[in-house]
């Protein structure tokens, strides 16, 4: 049986939504993985190696460095000597040896106004190329949500059979415990007193609608989190830094945000478009209010367990809204849960190999 080899180039990142996803997938196949199918192919620099008890894990001679190289070259060298099959958790794929590739968005391609230096351009341009590569070419494709299936299939035409559904889970938040230092490092953040948001400062986080929220109800205090990603910073955040009850907390670690999480009057998750969006699970996992975009992804996920803003109108009155009544997020916490995603992935991986040897 052709055997699964992982790309272990998320463990050279720091832990953010891709890499937090790759990394609890991988923990949970350990303990699927029985029969060996698996095997993790790690970098010499990455920056830990999990300990696992089934799924083989192999440390490369050569550092990641140069990610290209890597992935197309190092990597995919390694998965053909072994004769096995990649399966790459980042939204590409090898040039020369694709295999099973996770997209988790295809936001490069839908909004191509959000990159504007040279720098972002070219950043695009290589995502872009990436996507068409790995959708086209790739063995499978996986993704993270049925509205990111839906504009895939739509932008490039492919079958509907030829990318499968693994979703997002906030179940790594139990083993998170609080750290309420946060509170003493910004006392004027007191207890149900302040609205947090959290994420990367790229311009789809949409900050500039905090920005009108902010400036129009100084009375509210606004905790903003997140550290911005080289090449896709938000023009926002110099126009938060003007405005004096908004607090930019910068890097905060995951104890800390569970703290600010569990404390804030509501959570605030404003992107104009997101593949999933793990931070709003999390919120609700520890009793957080969310309030999120009106986007097709998020109504997908949450349902009626979020309030819900137009991310192109902040004229309106949160307070008002958290008024209205919306529904537990019980059956919403028990579906999203990476216990969930893992069986479905191993399952699914498991008919796709079984179907090649019996070819």
């Amino acid at each position: 049986m052709k055997k699964i080899i992982i790309n272990g180039s998320f463990l050279y990142r720091n832990l953010t939504g891709i890499e937090r996803f790759s990394l609890e997938i991988c923990k949970r196949l350990d303990f699927l993985d029985k029969n060996n199918l698996f095997e993790l192919y790690v970098p010499k620099d990455a920056k830990f190696i999990p300990e696992l008890s089934n799924l083989k894990i192999t440390v490369s001679q050569s550092n990641l460095k140069k990610i290209p190289l890597w992935d197309h070259f190092t990597f995919p060298s390694y998965v053909k000597k072994q004769k096995g099959i990649s399966l790459d958790f980042a939204n590409l794929t090898s040039l020369f040896h694709p295999g099973l590739v996770f997209i988790h968005d295809i936001y490069a391609k839908l909004y191509p106004q959000d990159f504007t230096s040279p720098k972002d351009k070219l950043r695009r341009f290589y995502m872009c190329w990436m996507y068409r590569h790995a959708i086209k070419k790739g063995k499978h494709i996986f993704t993270v949500s049925e509205s990111s299936k839906n504009q895939i299939i739509e932008t490039y035409k492919i079958k509907s059979d030829k990318i499968s559904v693994i979703p997002n889970g906030w179940d790594h938040f139990t083993k998170i415990d609080e750290d309420n230092s946060v509170f003493s490092t910004f006392p004027t953040l007191k207890s149900k007193e302040y609205y947090f948001t959290l994420g990367s400062l790229q311009k789809r986080k949409n900050l500039i609608w905090l920005v009108h929220y902010a400036s129009k109800h100084p009375e509210e205090i606004f905790a903003i989190s997140g550290k911005a990603i080289s090449g896709m910073v938000s023009n926002e955040i110099d126009s938060l830094k003007t405005l004096q009850n908004v607090i930019l907390l910068g890097y905060v670690s995951d104890e800390q945000v569970k703290a600010l999480m569990k404390n804030c009057k509501a959570f605030i998750f404003p992107s104009y478009y997101e593949g999933f969006g793990i931070p709003p699970l999390e919120a609700l996992s520890v009793g957080a209010k969310i309030i999120v975009s009106d986007i097709p992804c998020f109504h997908e996920i949450y349902k009626n367990s979020a309030y819900y803003i137009n991310p192109n109108n902040s004229d309106i009155d949160i307070e008002d809204l958290l008024k209205l009544t919306v529904e537990s997020p019980d059956t919403i916490l028990d579906f999203y849960q990476y216990d969930n995603a893992a069986k479905k992935l191993y399952n699914e991986i498991n008919l796709f190999v079984t179907n090649i040897k019996m070819r």
